[in-house]
């Protein structure tokens, strides 16, 4: 019988009436236990499920009533582009698909909850369990990414608190690797999850507060909201032992803010759906030593990396995926992450970018990082936050950046304010937008393709 399964049958069994999720009212461990036995029933044998639903109880629940049957699961992430989601569907060999969306899915054996209240009956695990992730961003049929091996490690990793039940915050979706992880390692730990279907800023803080959240991650565009929101100086912060931030570059300045408001529980953590536990950084390691306020941290145990000759990070070991669907297991090999990075001498890895977002400018054609260029915008005290990328011309290509302001601020004082952060003009953008707020994808992260689309529509 798979260890997982084991571990999370017996953490509902243990959890009595305690609440196990906070969401539109309050779910016990053992209601829990109770609809995932009738989810499970209602389900009936089936070959591969893809779960398409919203953060809610029930999204966990299917799953896992799914696992139990030995289906593999395909988990549909929500900011996947509406072509990716059938082809996804479709290159995983989908039987069944479970949503609350069943318009989306015209055809075949589409079922909503209300299809999967059946009488419960024996529970008969399998030895594993199978899941499937979409790699994200992409167009066309997507890349699916299998998993089983570090769902056994979650189930070693994750154990209840010898000082009590502790309540965990989940904003990310519960469809996406890091939302996932976060929800089963909190059930896992016997703790409480205060569920949120979307971000918003303000929720978060009110959330924290009312329901004394210890544990909760955030990516840094969220945790930029959260941090200048006009509510949070006046909102008690004082619960939160465990802030972790991850799945985009953070701009150091605002690490440092938040360790400052949140104190010295903030940590960041760097990982791909393909390997999803690859470098970390504590408080501890950042306290009194601002240099690292840039990097992601050292490689976790278990893993290694490498960068190669072209700068890209490589990583192998043990957290990571079974290999692509279709493709040969990766067993010990190499990834190639597709990000730029370097170490420092003590072994903090540094990211810089995303190959694919390095941008190729001027007549030598100096290869710029984007990310590094943001960090430098958001250096300047009237930036609130800002997004560069490549915009093709008739002469090559060119710096864009898209800002958001806090206080009065010019094009040209930005472009000189790149200029003398670099010293070069290859790192200043040709042009500057002003926007609101940077559009950002379900997960969290900075829609730059949705912005490149903006300033380039006729």
């Amino acid at each position: 019988m798979s260890f997982f399964l084991t571990k999370v049958l017996a953490a509902l069994d243990d959890g009595g009436d305690r609440p196990l999720f906070h969401s539109d009212g309050v779910t016990t461990y053992h209601q829990a236990r109770d609809r995932l036995r009738r989810l499970h029933a209602g389900l009936g044998d089936t070959g591969t499920v893809a779960v398409d639903l919203r953060n809610r109880p029930e999204t966990l629940l299917v799953q896992l009533a799914a696992l139990l049957r030995g289906a593999t699961v395909l988990l549909v992430p929500a900011s996947a582009p509406e072509q990716d989601r059938p082809a996804a569907v479709k290159a995983a060999g989908v039987t069944t698909v479970v949503t609350d969306r069943p318009r989306d899915w015209p055809g075949g054996d589409v079922r909503t909850l209300d299809d999967l209240d059946g009488e419960p009956e024996p529970l008969n695990p399998p030895e594993t369990v199978s899941l499937l992730f979409p790699t994200g961003g992409t167009t066309g049929t997507p890349k699916l990414i299998r998993h089983s091996g570090i769902y056994d490690g979650m189930a070693y990793i994750f154990e209840p608190n010898p000082d009590g039940p502790g309540r965990t915050l989940l904003v990310a979706p519960m469809t996406h690797m890091t939302g996932n992880a976060t929800v089963l390692g909190a059930l896992l730990r016997h703790d409480t999850v205060v569920l949120q279907d979307g971000f918003d800023a303000g929720a978060v803080l009110r959330a924290i507060e009312e329901h004394r959240i210890d544990t909760l991650s955030l990516t840094p565009p969220r945790l930029a909201a959260v941090l200048d929101h006009p509510a949070r100086k006046r909102t008690d912060l004082g619960s939160v032992r465990s802030l972790s931030l991850g799945a985009a570059p953070l701009a150091p300045y605002r690490l440092a803010q938040a360790l400052d408001v949140f104190g010295p529980v903030v940590g960041q953590g760097y990982g791909l759906t393909e390997a999803p536990m690859i470098a970390s950084i504590s408080a501890a390691e950042l306290i009194g030593h601002p240099e690292r306020l840039g990097s992601v941290g050292r490689i976790v145990p278990g893993m290694e990396a490498r960068i190669t000759e072209d700068g890209e990070v490589e990583v192998r070991g043990l957290s990571m995926m079974d290999g692509y669907l279709g493709g040969p297991e990766i067993g010990a090999g190499w990834l190639r992450t597709g990000d730029l990075g370097r170490f420092d001498d003590e072994g903090y890895l540094y990211l810089l970018d995303r190959a694919d977002d390095v941008v190729v400018v001027g007549e030598h054609g100096t290869k710029v990082p984007t990310t590094v260029v943001e960090h430098a915008l958001e250096t300047h005290p009237a930036v609130r936050s800002a997004a560069v990328f490549g915009i093709a011309t008739e002469d090559g290509q060119t710096l864009h950046a898209v800002v958001v302001t806090r206080s009065e601020v010019t094009e040209d004082d930005l472009k000189a304010h790149a200029r003398a952060a670099f010293g070069q003009d290859h790192y200043v953008p040709a042009n500057v937008d002003f926007a609101d707020a940077l559009p950002l994808t379900d997960v969290g992260k900075v829609d730059k393709r949705a912005l490149a689309q903006l300033v380039t529509a006729p």
